[in-house]
């Protein structure tokens, strides 16, 4: 959100003054029940207060990419003359400085500001699609780029709920289109919509896959690091919650306001080494376990990525 692109409730308002073609009665009745729904919870509540029928969810599909790729496509135009515009970019280097020459970002956004930054830093990404215009889905292992015989550093952006930039065909194989800010003729956009149906969509592939990528990801992690992460998504949180607990794996939390989900998981005192930052009418407000009610930090921005940089490297 910090570089323009829209939050679920911007993605609601839109949603709501859309308007769906062609609808049978039922249809009708349903979206008249889901836009009630939305004036009155938030996006997710009421997309999973209704069972949509495939009209319905392609119409949600559809719009949100046309709403969310136009600021996709304005950042990326940003980056090619500002290489440096987003942190992701300096924190990609510095974790690639060591020996390591991959890491993994697990994210439920469908933006592709993560790809943008490691490329802006001459590092390759991988989301388990080949290269070129037309990418063909390849797996879940990562494909590492030589110059010479060295390996090219990777960021591994295992993405759970899709991306702009996937597509499913008639036969409902999933492809890669890099830039396009207009949907290809015949194509639906491979991006999972709050709701009943993402637990379903997610069982077959990529997303079956990806999902056990992110899981491995976050079993082998010997540190997290969360970026405006509510944990109030079951796809992602499970392995992170049961390690931080099990193992007493380091958890750092960066976010402009801690979610209830996040404060209620600090706060059952399993996760023994942690530290939560968030902002405050001062600064920033710190959580650890020695300090589970926060202390303010004044006059300091930690809880932004950029601010948090200038601090931890």
């Amino acid at each position: 959100m910090a570089y323009g692109v829209p939050g679920m409730p911007q993605l609601a308002q839109h949603l709501r003054a859309s308007k769906p073609e062609d609808l049978d009665t039922p249809a009708s009745e349903i979206w008249g029940r889901f836009l009630a729904a939305a004036e009155e919870y938030d996006l997710e509540a009421a997309l999973t207060r209704e069972s949509m029928p495939d009209s319905l969810t392609n119409h949600i599909v559809k719009e949100t990419w046309k709403f969310l790729i136009k600021s996709d496509l304005a950042h990326f135009q940003k980056n090619i003359s500002n290489r440096d515009i987003n942190p992701l970019t300096n924190l990609f280097r510095y974790l690639l400085r060591t020996v390591k020459k991959e890491i993994d970002v697990v994210t439920t956004n469908y933006d592709r500001l993560a790809e943008y930054a490691a490329e802006s830093g001459g590092i390759h990404h991988f989301t388990g699609f080949g290269y070129g215009h037309l990418r063909t889905w390849h797996g879940s292992e990562s494909t590492h780029l030589l110059i010479g015989r060295r390996p090219v550093a990777t960021a591994n952006v295992w993405k759970v709920h899709g991306s702009l930039d996937w597509f499913q065909t008639a036969d409902r194989t999933v492809i890669g289109l890099p830039v396009t800010g207009v949907l290809p003729a015949g194509l639906l956009p491979s991006i999972v919509t709050p709701g009943v149906e993402k637990y379903r969509i997610t069982h077959g592939e990529p997303y079956r896959t990806i999902l056990d990528r992110a899981d491995r990801a976050m079993s082998n992690a010997q540190s997290y690091l969360c970026i405006g992460f509510g944990f109030n998504d079951q796809h992602i949180q499970p392995k992170l919650v049961q390690k931080c607990e099990r193992d007493e794996v380091p958890l750092v939390v960066i976010t402009k306001k801690l979610s209830e989900q996040a404060r209620s998981f600090l706060r059952r005192g399993s996760c023994r080494q942690y530290m939560a930052l968030e902002e405050s009418a001062g600064g920033t407000c710190m959580y650890t376990q020695g300090h589970p009610d926060g202390i303010e930090i004044s006059g300091h921005n930690l809880w932004s990525l950029q601010g948090f940089l200038q601090l931890a490297i």
